[in-house]
């Protein structure tokens, strides 16, 4: 009997500590538009737009971390209540097949799966590098900045400032990385709605764990960015 007592011991042990894989991009269909969720490196962030009308309508992310059935984290930004940032937030959710169960906005919703993001650059990237004048110069991390949270198929940059809780833009929509090159399709843009429907592409590589990203920015502009996700994931 010891034997099967062992095996039960480990398999409540097992169960005890399982953590549901929330990881990816999720999907819901508003009646007058469509919101996405994206959990990635212990962050996510849920954008709400009407892409035929190009209208941006607000956006929400922060900190999350998953232990069971238990979705909790801070939030660093919200368009639609500014006083929200620093906030502490925990959300009980269930997850069967691909669907998942979790408030959003206060009422329990269903969302669908879109990726699990275990591909293309999927994490929660930080600017740390901007080319200027020639030399690459370093941006340290602190309260303001600007992320990319990426799913295995979906974008999303958001400029801010998780101390003050000022916003200062974001945008997204679908991208495609190979053969070293980036591509992204945009959905929604907060500060430039003529933007919607654009894609833009860029040479990329990720190397030593950061991201390259050069080409040219949506004015034409010409940009070398570097991106890192070691800075603030745990």
């Amino acid at each position: 009997m010891k034997w099967f007592q062992l095996f039960a011991l480990n398999c409540l042990i097992s169960f005890s500590g399982f953590t549901q894989d929330l990881t990816g991009a999720w999907v819901r269909d508003l009646d007058t538009a469509i919101q996405y969720m994206t959990i990635v490196d212990n962050y996510f962030v849920v954008s709400t737009f009407h892409v035929a009308n190009r209208k941006f309508i607000r956006t929400r992310g922060g900190t999350a971390t998953i232990d069971g059935e238990n979705m909790s984290g801070v939030i660093e930004f919200n368009t639609d209540n500014k006083d929200e940032v620093k906030l502490s937030f925990s959300y009980d959710h269930k997850l069967k097949g691909k669907k998942l169960h979790l408030p959003a906005e206060g009422i329990t919703q269903e969302w669908e799966r879109v990726d699990d993001a275990n591909s293309g650059l999927a994490g929660n990237w930080r600017i740390t590098g901007r080319h200027q004048n020639g030399n690459m110069m370093p941006m340290n991390p602190g309260a303001r900045k600007t992320l990319k949270i990426m799913s295995g198929t979906r974008f999303q940059w958001a400029a801010i400032n998780s101390e003050t809780g000022e916003f200062f833009g974001t945008g997204g929509g679908t991208y495609t990385f190979k053969n070293g090159q980036y591509t992204e399709n945009i959905e929604f843009f907060s500060r430039d709605a003529s933007r919607v429907g654009a894609s833009l592409s860029f040479e990329a590589e990720v190397k030593e764990g950061d991201w390259h990203h050069k080409g040219k920015s949506s004015k034409g502009d010409p940009i070398y960015e570097v991106w890192s996700r070691k800075h603030h994931t745990k």
